[in-house]
């Protein structure tokens, strides 16, 4: 009787293991086909990354190369005619030069100033010239309902804007505690916050129509902050991360297709009166530009499509060059230069 039962747990047991060892090998069959899966799978994903990076460095020299050529062959510039330039700060300075340029080029001029009499007398010089197509409103650049309703006027007996220029721009050169509250408010309303409003304004009717261009007049104080620019430097250093922040995202929900274009200017010393008493030791290095001429240095970047420029335009990669230098020997450099603004009266 022991005997049969223990031949007979014998057998069980023997099958039992029998089949554990069948089912074993089994999924090891499987976990080996799982893991064969898992090791084709990371090849793959390996050579897609691969191939990605290849691509990005063939991408990277051709950009590089395209923009070398462009160092030695000339680009054509696009036609502004019969386009809508809106220009603010038209009543005096630059922005006066840019709306007499663009309106001898054959745009349709749109003056905007908070003073009406000088913004009205640009305006009479540019029909003088036999330019009829021009425009000329009062308008509070840092006044944001006083935007968009002048903004609707412009488009019900203009049209809508397709090239947007913001040049407004005051200063005060002070030292930060020097400066009231009121100083201070208005220099961020008017150089900065003002870019918001005017974009808010017409980039719907150019993101609608996939074209139009936006050109930013910021300074080369917003490249390298100085003495008695606090605040004039730090808003003309917001415009140029506006400028790349909004070309960006339009590139991003676009998914690269958007057609509009953004052009950041960096102006030196313009000799508009805005810095009342500038300082260089060698006029040879930064000397005063005028107005007629930075305006038309900007209207040509813009008719470029440069992203950025400053006028002069070496001083663009000389700027971004002393990034990498020790803070010292920028401060000694700057200081043998000795460029800069004296504190106003």
């Amino acid at each position: 009787m022991l005997y049969r039962m223990t031949t007979r747990i014998r057998k069980f047991q023997f099958r039992f293991g029998h089949q554990i060892e069948r089912r074993l090998i089994h999924d090891r069959r499987i976990l080996d086909g799982d893991n064969n899966q898992i090791i084709m799978t990371k090849i793959y994903d390996g050579l897609l990354l691969l191939a990605e990076i290849l691509f990005l460095i063939f991408k990277v020299l051709y950009f590089i190369c395209e923009s070398i050529c462009t160092m030695f062959i000339p680009v054509t510039r696009k036609s502004v005619t019969g386009e809508i330039v809106l220009v603010t700060g038209a009543g005096h300075g630059i922005g006066k030069e840019l709306a007499i340029n663009y309106a001898t080029l054959g745009a349709t001029v749109v003056c905007w100033d908070i003073n009406e009499g000088t913004n009205k007398q640009t305006m009479n010089e540019i029909k003088q010239m036999g330019k009829h197509s021009v425009y000329a409103y009062r308008c509070n650049v840092a006044d944001r309902e006083e935007v968009f309703k002048i903004a609707e006027k412009v488009r019900r007996e203009v049209g809508d804007v397709t090239i947007l220029v913001n040049n407004a721009g005051i200063a005060y050169a002070k030292k930060l505690l020097d400066q009231s509250v009121d100083e201070i408010v208005r220099v961020i309303d008017v150089n900065m916050i003002s870019h918001y409003w005017t974009l808010r304004a017409f980039l719907p009717s150019m993101i609608e129509k996939n074209r139009g261009h936006v050109v930013a007049i910021s300074s080369m104080a917003g490249l390298m902050g100085a003495t008695h620019g606090t605040v004039y430097c730090a808003t003309k250093s917001a415009i140029k991360a506006l400028m790349e922040a909004i070309s960006d995202e339009l590139r991003t929900y676009s998914n690269k297709k958007s057609l509009i274009k953004f052009t950041t200017v960096y102006p030196s010393l313009i000799l508009t009166g805005i810095a009342k008493k500038p300082r260089t030791r060698f006029t040879c290095v930064m000397e005063g530009i005028a107005p007629q001429k930075a305006a038309a240095l900007i209207i040509d970047a813009q008719r470029q499509n440069l992203k950025e420029t400053t006028i002069p335009s070496h001083w663009l990669p000389i700027l971004y060059a002393a990034r990498i230098l020790p803070n010292k020997v920028v401060n000694c450099i700057w200081d043998f230069l000795d460029i800069g603004v004296d504190a106003e009266d």
